[in-house]
């Protein structure tokens, strides 16, 4: 009925294919903070506007400073740019070599991203019974093959996992010793802050932290992340940018995201549990094994005879959009993820659920 997208969040195109305007759809594939964005930036995007007559700052020096104070380091740490996305595309060349190691299953564009630069690329896969941990053993033996990069997202997407502050340290180590570029990114860590490596990788000038500001503070239509890496590395980022490539109403918004300092406890407290809530009545439903996630969002397993394109297209029919993982790479067509969403929302998830697993 509807081919599965590379992306959740795919929600104007489904609306398309319905026949039904967007507002109207129930939106589980996108992993945004249900709170929506700080009520400051509503205001700050408005107040901006007048300065749309003018070309934006290039190098986005207020929200770089503010980002820099955010995370303890200097601004000559921190890359700004149009979404962590566009500095996925930089990285290929930003070191040397044509061959990269994803840690699978993972977020798509690092492939795009490689095979536009005509880098080629393997993947190291996790598996699901072993809760997709990331053996130290299995690494060496695959990064002596030699990679220039390795990609690893922490919490993993769409797995949830997340990978402690001293398991990411050895995978540093790992990567040193193997002459690989580590790639971390940590577009969902906002979620949970305090396992955060990116200290260790910003003072190895090994490698680079990518993250993002559109997932926590829910401003995704306005495309904003950063790099946190050594200045060398951030200012061949810079270079590698094209220019103006973050908008002003963009660093508008991300410098009032940034200076609501209550916005990101009342938002830790509210998903951890709505999480639990909605993790605990996945657990519930006969036919489902759902996985412990560290972010905004929860991946689960069919283990009857559902497939998750059969139980997608069967919420669409409800106007509740989930996103199939059958595409990536470690998983398969048993395999959906469901963003963290309100308590009214997520009972009205589980209630569906309920109904289309009881039909089979």
């Amino acid at each position: 009925m509807f081919n599965i997208s590379n992306h959740g969040g795919n929600v104007f195109a489904v609306a398309r294919s319905l026949g039904i305007p967007p507002e109207e759809i129930l939106d589980f594939s996108a992993s945004i903070n249900p709170l929506g964005p700080p009520p400051g930036v509503r205001q700050a995007v408005t107040a901006a506007f007048d300065s749309l007559v003018h070309y934006p700052d290039s190098d986005c020096t207020e929200l770089a400073a503010a980002l820099a104070r955010s995370h303890g380091v200097a601004p000559a740490n921190v890359c700004v740019a149009n979404g962590s996305t566009e500095l996925i595309f930089h990285l290929p060349r930003l070191v040397a070599g044509r061959r990269a190691l994803l840690v699978a299953p993972t977020f798509s564009e690092y492939a795009e991203a490689l095979l536009q630069a005509g880098w080629e690329y393997d993947y190291l896969v996790l598996k699901s019974d072993a809760g997709f941990a990331l053996s130290p053993d299995a690494l060496r033996v695959e990064l002596a093959k030699g990679y220039g990069l390795l990609f690893l997202c922490n919490p993993g997407n769409p797995t949830g996992r997340l990978y402690g502050r001293e398991e990411v340290a050895e995978i540093l180590a790992l990567c040193r010793e193997a002459g690989t570029f580590l790639v971390l990114d940590e577009a969902f860590m906002d979620f949970c802050e305090e396992e955060s490596a990116k200290q260790l990788v910003v003072a190895s000038g090994a490698g680079v932290v990518l993250r993002s500001m559109t997932k926590f503070f829910a401003i995704p239509g306005l495309r904003l992340g950063y790099a946190l890496a050594a200045p060398h590395l951030v200012e061949r980022l810079a270079e590698l940018r094209p220019p103006w490539s973050v908008n002003t109403l963009a660093q508008a918004a991300g410098l009032a995201a940034l200076a609501d300092s209550g916005y990101a406890s009342r938002s830790l407290a509210y998903l951890a549990a709505e999480r639990a809530f909605l993790a605990s009545g996945l657990g519930e439903l006969r036919g489902v094994r759902v996985f412990q996630g560290a972010a905004n969002y929860l991946l689960a397993e069919l283990t009857g005879g559902m497939t998750a394109t059969k139980l997608r297209e069967r919420l669409l029919a409800s106007r509740i959009l989930i996103r199939d993982c059958g595409n990536y790479r470690g998983l398969d067509g048993r395999f959906f993820r469901v963003a963290v969403r309100s308590r009214e929302e997520n009972r009205r998830l589980l209630a569906e659920l309920i109904g289309v697993m009881a039909r089979g």
